[in-house]
């Protein structure tokens, strides 16, 4: 629906937009580096959720944050403890 895919800024741009907020009030939630470092760099805050099991036994090809997001957990229920203590 967009016409582009993440991490095309426009995606993440376009998201907000349909949202009707602007991006820094956007949380995007992921266990792929390169859509939070996408939405890092529109403007969102973000979450780091670990999904060790995503991949099969192997795990994930890229599991660990790789740069400061504003979140970094293990679950959800963790993410909502987490955003609701903000």
């Amino acid at each position: 629906m967009v016409g582009v895919y993440k991490p095309n800024p426009q995606a993440y741009q376009t998201a907000a937009r349909w949202l009707n907020l602007p991006s820094e009030q956007v949380l995007m939630v992921a266990c792929h580096n390169f859509d939070l470092n996408g939405a890092h760099a529109a403007g969102m805050r973000t979450a780091f959720v670990r999904r060790p099991d995503e991949w099969g036994p192997a795990g994930p090809p890229d599991p660990n944050p790789n740069m400061a997001y504003d979140f970094v957990v293990n679950d959800f229920d963790e993410l909502r403890r987490q955003v609701l203590s903000q």
